[in-house]
C-alpha cells in the first residue's frame, strides 16, 4: 500500500499535467491559479480507498481530481464578495482578487464543470452521479449557513463539509467496481471524515465547534469521531491501513 504522501505526489502530478478543455481559452488561467495549493485531503483519500478497495491508485486518479476540482470551485465561489469576500486563499490573493468578481465567476464554473468532465470519464455513470449528489449537497449546505437557516451544526456540517469526504470515499468504491451490497462499511467509515476534518479545523481556527463547546469539549468530539473512523475500519475486510494512517493524521494535524 502506498503511503499518503505517495499518493499526495501521484495527485499533484495528474493536476499539474491536467489538459483542460481548449475552449476555454484564457479562461484556463485563472482556472489553474485557483488549483495551485492546498493538502489534496479529499483526493488521497480517494486513492487510499481505491488501493483497499484492489485497484491501482492511478486508475482512480480522475475521481480524485474531480474532487479537487470541486473542492476548487468552492473556494473560488465562497471568496467571493458576495458571499465570505476574501481576498486572500492559501497565503496569496484570491481568484477574483487577482482576476476581477466576474473571472472568478467563470473560473468555479469552469471548474465544476471540467470536474464532471473527468467523473464522467468511467464506464460506470455512478462516478458521476455519486460527485453530482455530494456536490449539491454541499451547495445546499453552504446556502443554510449563509442564510442562517441550518436546523443544527451537525446538519450544516454534514452537508457543506462532510458530502465531498463521503463521497471521496464513494466514488472511489464505483471505480474499484465494488458491488453496492458490499459498500455499507466502507461508507459508515466515509461518514465520519468530514466530521473529524470539520471539528479538527475549528480547533485550530477557534470557531464553529470551539464556540458551542469548548476547546476541551471539540477536541473530545473529534477524539470520538476518530476513534468511531478508525472503528468503522475494523469493518472492511480489506487492508486499510493507509486509511487508518490518514485519519490519525486529519486526528492530528495542527494546520
Amino acid at each position: 500500500m502506498r503511503s499518503p504522501e505517495e499518493l499526495r505526489s501521484l495527485v499533484e502530478g495528474y493536476l499539474g499535467d491536467l489538459a483542460l478543455t481548449p475552449e476555454l481559452h484564457g479562461q484556463a488561467e485563472s482556472v489553474r491559479y485557483a488549483l495551485v495549493g492546498g493538502k489534496r485531503v479529499r483526493a488521497v483519500i480517494c486513492l487510499a480507498t481505491a488501493e483497499a478497495a484492489g485497484v491501482e491508485p492511478e486508475v482512480g486518479l480522475p475521481a480524485a481530481a474531480s474532487l479537487e476540482l470541486v473542492h476548487a470551485f468552492s473556494l473560488v465561489h465562497d471568496d467571493l464578495p458576495a458571499l465570505d469576500d476574501d481576498a486572500e486563499r492559501r497565503g496569496r490573493a484570491s481568484v477574483w482578487a487577482a482576476y476581477g468578481e466576474a473571472i472568478a465567476v467563470l473560473a468555479g464554473d469552469a471548474l465544476l464543470t471540467e470536474a464532471f468532465r473527468l467523473a464522467l470519464s468511467y464506464p460506470s455513470p455512478e462516478v458521476g452521479r455519486e460527485l453530482a449528489q455530494a456536490t449539491l449537497g454541499m451547495i445546499g449546505g453552504q446556502y443554510l449557513d449563509i442564510t442562517g437557516s441550518t436546523p443544527d451544526e451537525v446538519t450544516l456540517h454534514k452537508l457543506k463539509t462532510g458530502c465531498l469526504f463521503a463521497a471521496s470515499v464513494g466514488m472511489a468504491l464505483w471505480v474499484a467496481g465494488v458491488p453496492e451490497r458490499e459498500q455499507a462499511p466502507w461508507r459508515a467509515f466515509g461518514d465520519e471524515l468530514g466530521l473529524l476534518f470539520q471539528i479538527v479545523d475549528d480547533v485550530l481556527d477557534g470557531d464553529g465547534y470551539v464556540l458551542t463547546h469548548g476547546e476541551e469539549g471539540a477536541r473530545r468530539l473529534a477524539d470520538e469521531a476518530a476513534g468511531r473512523a478508525r472503528e468503522r475500519l475494523a469493518g472492511v475486510p480489506a487492508d486499510t491501513s493507509t486509511l487508518v494512517d490518514i485519519v490519525d493524521g486529519l486526528a492530528t494535524r495542527t494546520s
